[in-house]
């Protein structure tokens, strides 16, 4: 049994037992999220909503916050002597999917 689900902006296809990152949610470690957006459900057959699946929910458990590995963004234009050198670390939320109601 599987469910698409719709957070942050990105899409994710989800598991019972899956730990996936996703968009930081500002929630500590330990508490559970609930998910509401499901854009589709497949247990046997599939189930896709317009645009999400009436009823059915995500549950998942924060494993951890933190920020990914750096990113390097560097801006540069030739014979002007213009370069820029700038860093990103995005924040992420990590959960575990614990159920998936349909």
């Amino acid at each position: 049994m599987y469910a698409i689900i719709a957070t942050g902006g990105k899409q994710y296809k989800v598991a019972e037992g899956d730990i996936i990152k996703v968009e930081k949610l500002g929630v500590e470690a330990g508490e559970t999220v609930t998910f509401d957006q499901v854009l589709a459900v497949s247990n046997g057959e599939l189930k896709v909503g317009c645009p999400t699946v009436e009823g059915a929910t995500v549950t998942a458990s924060v494993v951890k916050e933190g920020k990914s590995k750096k990113v390097i963004v560097y801006k540069y234009k030739r014979k002007t002597g213009y370069h820029k050198k700038n860093g990103h670390r995005q924040l992420f939320t990590e959960v575990k999917i614990e159920k998936i109601n349909a």
